[in-house]
């Protein structure tokens, strides 16, 4: 459970308006339906703040664009890694 306020897409325009936004920079393998988005996720722990949702999210986007010259292998090797050297469980 989250210890942070979260506003539900539906409750929001402007939390919708940011999850639409940008899940279109998303690969197809990770995007999910805006209506997919609800109870707590990461992705809404930043829905009190829907322009930062929308930057922080749509970063994650932007770097996954195939047309990086990096391969989908080494994006996943890279966050494999990172997540270990920050001792992220998930």
């Amino acid at each position: 459970m989250t210890w942070i306020k979260i506003v539900q897409p539906n409750e929001s325009p402007a939390v919708l308006e940011a999850l639409q936004k940008q899940g279109h920079l998303y690969p197809p393998e990770y995007k999910l339906p805006v209506e997919a988005v609800k109870g707590e996720s990461i992705v809404l722990s930043h829905s009190l703040l829907p322009e930062t949702l929308y930057h922080a999210f749509a970063t994650f986007g932007t770097l996954m664009s195939p047309e990086l010259p990096l391969s989908r292998k080494q994006h996943e090797m890279i966050a494999a890694t990172v997540s270990v050297l920050n001792h992220c469980f998930y």
